[in-house]
C-alpha cells in the first residue's frame, strides 16, 4: 500500500491507497515543532482506528510546501514504515512541462495538482487551489503548465481582518442569508465569500482571454472549495483530495 502526504501549510492531508483505490484520507494540522516519533505514533494510532496495518505500508512519498517538517517526516518513513520516501521536487518524473521562468520556484502542491487534473479531466484547464493560499495554475491542451496567480487564502483574509481592525469580530465562514449584511457577522460572511467567489471569476476569465484557449476546463480543490464554488459562475469540477490522486499518479510514474 502506498502512504501519501500533501503537507501544506496550516494542515497536511495524509492518504492510503491500495492500488488506485483510496482507502482513507484524514486532514490534520500542520505541527512543525513534532518529531518523527510523534509522527510515527500519530499515524499508527490513525491506521488501527482505520483497522490498517501498518506493515502493510511498501511506499510513502511526499509533497510539501513546508521545508523545516521534512526531516522529521523522512525519519518517521524510515524508521516506523522501513520505506525511503520519495518528495515531490526536482528529477522527480512527473510527466509535465513547467513553463515557468524558474520551474523551481513553482510549488509542489500545484505540480501535482496539475499532474492529478490533467490526467483526469484533459486539458486546457485551469486549477483553482483554495489552501493557506488561493492559487491558480494554467496548464494548456497539450498538458505543459504555464504558470498561474497566488493570492492571499481566505482563512489569510480573515484572519487579517480580525487582527487588523479594533471592533470586527472573528467570524465562522457560513453563506449569509443574502449578500446585504443586516448585521456585522453577515456582513463580513458576505464580503469574504462573495468577495472570493468574484474574484476567483474575474481572473479565471482573464487567464482564459489571456490563453486564447477553447473549452477550459475549471477545476477547484483545497479545503474551502466547496464554500466558494457554489457561488462561483466559472467553476466546472470540484475535487477535494486532487492532490492525493497527484501524489499517486506521481508515484507509479517513478517506482520502477
Amino acid at each position: 500500500m502506498l502512504l501519501v502526504f500533501d503537507i501544506g501549510n496550516t494542515n497536511m492531508v495524509i492518504g492510503v491507497y491500495k492500488g488506485k483505490e483510496l482507502l482513507t484520507y484524514w486532514r490534520i494540522a500542520t505541527d512543525r515543532q513534532k518529531t518523527a516519533d510523534e509522527f510515527g505514533m500519530l499515524l499508527y494510532n490513525l491506521f488501527e482506528y482505520k483497522n490498517i496495518d501498518p506493515k502493510e505500508i511498501d511506499a510513502v512519498i511526499y509533497s510539501s510546501v513546508v521545508p523545516p517538517i521534512m526531516s522529521a517526516l523522512e525519519e518517521m518513513a524510515e524508521e516506523y514504515f522501513k520505506c525511503q520516501p520519495l518528495v515531490v521536487g526536482p528529477g522527480i518524473k512527473t510527466g509535465i512541462p513547467i513553463m515557468y521562468d524558474n520551474p523551481r520556484e513553482v510549488g509542489a502542491d500545484r505540480i501535482v495538482n496539475a499532474v492529478a487534473a490533467y490526467e483526469k479531466y484533459g486539458g486546457p484547464l485551469i486549477i483553482v487551489d483554495f489552501g493557506t493560499a488561493t492559487t491558480f495554475c494554467c496548464v494548456s491542451a497539450k498538458g505543459e503548465y504555464l504558470g498561474g496567480v497566488i493570492t492571499p487564502g481566505v482563512n489569510i483574509s480573515m484572519e487579517a481582518l480580525f487582527q487588523k481592525t479594533s471592533k470586527l469580530p472573528k467570524v465562522e465562514l457560513l453563506t449569509p442569508p443574502r449578500v446585504i449584511g443586516k448585521n456585522t457577522v453577515h456582513a463580513i460572511q458576505s464580503g469574504i465569500l462573495y468577495g472570493y467567489a468574484g474574484m476567483v471569476d474575474g481572473i479565471v476569465k482573464r487567464m482564459k482571454k489571456e490563453t486564447k484557449a477553447r473549452n477550459v476546463t475549471v477545476v477547484a480543490t483545497g479545503g474551502m472549495a466547496e464554500q466558494i464554488a457554489e457561488n462561483s459562475e466559472t467553476i466546472d469540477h470540484i475535487d477535494k483530495l486532487l492532490t492525493l490522486e497527484g501524489l499517486r499518479i506521481i508515484y507509479e510514474r517513478n517506482k520502477n
